[in-house]
């Protein structure tokens, strides 16, 4: 009868084990899942403002090229 018991028992622990260990596995897929989502959100924003830095270098060197730019541009005064 002992035997009987103490198998219960230790079969009791095994599965409750595997259980733990399968619940963890679960949570940390869902965690690396959400870490590279993560990833993936932040390279998108930095690859957006990287681009939008991009065009504003273009433009301010069109700008000096063809001389608009913003500033305000002074005459050489006459000799």
């Amino acid at each position: 009868m002992k035997k009987i018991v103490l198998s219960f028992a230790v079969a009791g622990m095994v599965l409750t084990t595997y259980s733990c260990r399968e619940s963890t596995q679960d949570k940390t897929k869902d965690a690396v899942e959400a870490i590279g989502e993560d990833i993936e959100d932040g390279t998108r924003r930095a690859a957006e403002e990287i681009e939008k830095g991009a065009e504003n270098v273009k433009r301010e060197i069109d700008e000096e090229i063809h001389e608009t730019d913003d500033h305000i541009q002074q005459e050489e005064p006459e000799q």
